[in-house]
């Protein structure tokens, strides 16, 4: 079987545990997709995840769906990113289908309502341990300015309870001013070196 043959099983196999059994949203997945694509089989770096996971974020659409499309297309280029996203949607649909047609017997299952708030618990843990991570990557940066952008993110959101997406479009339009002004400002000192000093 060809290596890439092989890659294509491994991310169906991988994607599909993923989305089996991860529960709480997109962000649960991302510590998942470090501790096996990152930590084990090193296909890509702490930082590119990251990337990946703004990038998700920032897509239309489910963010576990988007970083799966993305880690497969990182991995095994368009046939990882397309085994990937059937292997992370049919956990859901078969789960959602179970559920659908027996959805009387759940609801009132105790048992069930037990499983799901100790979900819930491990979930919010997940979260908050990713944010951690997340958190230091940006601070091994050593810039102050994305240091104090990301505090400054949450208390608009946790605080001022202004959308993530309009904090999404002032964090990257602020990024971009950041980034242009620093080009002006090499441009000037690449000009000035040219400058012959009499």
């Amino acid at each position: 079987m060809p290596k890439k043959w092989k890659l294509c099983a491994w991310l169906f196999g991988i994607n599909f545990f993923l989305s089996a059994f991860t529960f709480g949203g997109g962000y649960v997945v991302v510590p998942m997709v470090r501790k096996y694509f990152v930590r084990k089989k090193e296909l890509f770096s702490e930082e590119e995840l990251v990337e990946m996971a703004a990038t998700a974020q920032s897509s239309p659409g489910a963010i576990a769906i988007n970083l799966s499309a993305l880690a497969g297309y990182r991995t095994a280029g368009a046939a990882g990113a397309a085994v990937s996203c059937v292997s992370a949607v049919l956990p859901p649909l078969l789960i959602l289908s179970a559920v659908s047609v027996w959805y009387d017997a759940f609801a009132s299952n105790p048992v069930v309502s037990a499983v799901l708030a100790g979900m819930q618990a491990g979930a919010a843990a997940l979260m908050v341990d990713y944010v951690v991570d997340m958190y230091r990557i940006i601070t091994g940066e050593h810039s102050r300015f994305l240091t104090l952008l990301a505090p400054a993110c949450f208390a608009a959101n946790f605080i001022f309870e202004i959308g993530a997406v309009w904090i999404l479009l002032f964090s990257c339009a602020l990024c971009l001013l950041r980034t242009w002004g620093r080009n002006i400002r090499a441009q000037k000192m690449k000009k000035e070196e040219k400058i012959p000093k009499c």
